[in-house]
């Protein structure tokens, strides 16, 4: 009998096979599947290390310090300051958010714009992502929080930095301030950082215009989370690198005395060296507080400002556009004499007629003769209309362009106006009708089109003082960088005009019958030159010039003249210009009193000869000192 049964041993056969199919198979599997780890583990590891490591591991960005703003003597303008806030994680709290919130608003003042806004985040967040519910805090809320502290669940004190301004409104239209970003901010800039929460930028002045210099760059912070992305630990900390800081032209003392002195009147006043072209002080009053932005500006707040008639938010230097008035007087006179009507004569009789229209002067009954020289002394209307009408526009628009009128000076200040000098192309491309001679008269007297900034009033003091085409300035060094300065050039009006310009403009203040002999400084070696100007802002028919024009404190306000007024001083040597202006305000010459008084303020310190704290002298680049 046979070992084995066929049948079995057939059946045997098959087992072997499948088994060996199998096992095949599973070695394949195996194989692959070793393989593959291989790969994983060997040829790979590294990258799936990294991977993984980027999961547990995650890096979060760290706000630098924002550079400081300095002026021309080291002081602080704008740093930055402790920010005492609160933080709230909702998922430590066992009541609820809003019973949180309640307990909180029973320690420190919570408004119910913060209550609803820390609920809103509540929903909107991860339970374990703090929220902000309030912050800049004073010390002394700060410190009653930390005292309550056991009996607060969730609540994390926290202490970060702030934008700060220690001088408040009166460098607020220079500095600008800072405030969150924008959806608009973050699509026109790609920097990360403007994605942190609660971070800000500069949204005027030089906080806008050296916003990339003065924010640095940022530091990391790499925490381990778990798969939900809560953070279990912090590994380590790179702080950021500090912001360049910014160094003005500005000396923070005259600025104070400039802002004092203009107090609360709707006004301007620019402070220039006229050497140089450097902005020592530039005023716009009523001004505003820029911390509050940093704090949130309630409703309120805004509503008092934009309903504000002395628009406080409007920088009057550099953005309010006036009619000159007779302050362009100067500029005719430069115009006149190099087009050889040096030895001009005009007999004034208080008016000039012009086909059927009738110009007057400001002088009812007339200046009689007058020259160049005592008509810049005693501003006499009718001698300009003459002026004006023997130039023709063309040369009139030339000569306003060459003192720095009818474009922006290209300070570095945000939304500077270019002003208005109007001329043929102009009036044609703007309102498609042909120029008159009446309004190359108006445009003579500093009326009609022409409109200017204070700022510009000041170039052009500037500008005549020291026969240069000195261009304002109003930062020095950034990081330690010196900022580059155009080479001075000299004005294409000859020797002769400027000198018999600086002459008349002595006299308007220092000679008897000028228009502000009463308000010179009397002072030997600090005397002034300058000229007054009175824009009006409406206009005066024929009936009111026959009966007596009304005077300006019988008109409501918005009706009334402006006052303006350049100058320059020492006279023997001019070191300073100045500009001021009064809106609405001519009666008494206010702007006269405020840019005499700035003047002798300026000369009597002299802080342009005071040592400076520049890291970087523009010259050698050699270290100087600060100011005792």
């Amino acid at each position: 009998m046979p070992l084995f049964d066929p049948k079995d041993q057939s059946r045997y056969s098959t087992f072997t096979r499948r088994t060996l199919m199998v096992s095949g198979a599973m070695t394949a599997i195996f194989g692959v599947l070793g393989g593959r780890l291989y790969q994983l583990e060997v040829l790979e590891g590294d990258e799936y290390k990294t991977k993984s490591e980027e999961n547990r591991i995650s890096e979060r960005l760290v706000a630098p310090p924002r550079g400081r703003i300095l002026d021309r003597f080291g002081a602080e303008l704008a740093n930055n300051r402790r920010n005492f806030r609160v933080l709230l994680v909702p998922e430590q709290v066992p009541d609820g958010v809003k019973s949180a919130v309640e307990e909180l608003g029973r320690i420190i003042y919570l408004s119910d714009r913060q209550r609803e806004r820390v609920l809103r985040e509540a929903n909107q967040n991860k339970p374990f992502v703090p929220i902000i519910v309030a912050e800049n805090l004073p010390w002394e809320d700060f410190a009653r929080i930390n005292l309550h502290l056991p009996y607060l669940a969730g609540v994390q004190p926290d202490v970060g930095q702030t934008r700060a301004y220690p001088f408040g409104e009166e460098l607020a239209h220079i500095l600008g301030y800072v405030a969150a970003v924008s959806p608009a901010d973050q699509q026109n800039d790609p920097d990360p950082l403007l994605q942190l929460p609660g971070f800000r930028i500069g949204k005027r002045g030089i906080e806008k215009k050296f916003e990339k210099d003065v924010r640095g760059k940022a530091g990391v912070s790499r925490v381990e989370v778990n798969a939900y992305g809560r953070v279990v630990r912090e590994l380590s900390r790179e702080a950021g690198e500090a912001g360049d800081d910014v160094y003005l032209t500005i000396d923070q003392d005259l600025q104070n005395f400039v802002a004092q002195r203009l107090g609360e009147e709707s006004a301007a006043a620019v402070v220039m060296d006229t050497a140089t072209g450097d902005v020592v002080a530039l005023a716009s009053t009523p001004s505003f507080d820029p911390n509050l932005f940093n704090v949130g500006v309630s409703n309120a707040q805004w509503k008092a400002w934009t309903s504000d008639d002395h628009t406080p938010l409007i920088n009057k230097a550099i953005a309010g556009l006036y009619p000159p008035g007779s302050t362009i007087k100067p500029t005719m006179a430069l115009a006149a004499y190099d087009a050889g009507l040096k030895d001009m004569q005009v007999f004034c009789s208080g008016s000039i007629a012009l086909g059927n229209h009738v110009f007057h002067c400001w002088k009812k009954h007339g200046h009689g003769h007058v020259d160049l020289t005592r008509a810049i002394e005693v501003s006499c209307d009718v001698f300009f209309y003459e002026c004006a009408r023997r130039l023709g526009i063309d040369r009139v628009e030339a000569a306003a362009h060459h003192v720095g009128l009818g474009a922006q000076t290209g300070i570095e200040l945000p939304g500077e106006k270019a002003g208005v000098v109007p001329g043929r192309e102009w009036k044609m491309k703007r309102y498609h009708v042909p120029w008159l001679e009446g309004e190359t008269l108006n445009t003579g007297i500093g009326q009609g089109y022409l409109l200017v900034t204070p700022l510009q009033l000041c170039t052009v003091a500037a500008r005549i003082a020291s026969g240069n085409a000195v261009v304002p300035r109003i930062t020095r060094v950034i990081g330690r960088q010196a900022e580059p300065r155009p080479a001075l050039t000299r004005l294409p009006f000859s020797d002769g005009a400027l000198a018999l310009v600086r002459n008349g403009m002595n006299g308007v203040t220092n000679t008897p019958g000028g228009t502000a002999y009463g308000f010179r400084i009397a002072e030997p070696g600090y005397e002034m030159a300058g000229k007054t100007g009175t824009a009006q802002v409406r206009v005066i028919s024929r009936e009111e010039h026959n009966a007596g024009v009304k005077k300006n404190l019988t008109l409501p306000w918005k009706m009334r003249d402006h006052g303006l007024f350049i100058s320059f001083a020492p006279v023997e040597k001019p070191r300073y210009a100045c500009a001021c202006i009064t809106e609405h305000a001519s009666d008494g010459h206010p702007q006269v009193l405020a840019a005499r008084d700035i003047l002798l303020y300026a000369q009597k310190r002299d802080p342009l000869k005071l040592p400076t704290a520049y890291p970087l002298s523009a010259a050698s680049g050699a270290n100087v000192g600060r100011r005792a």
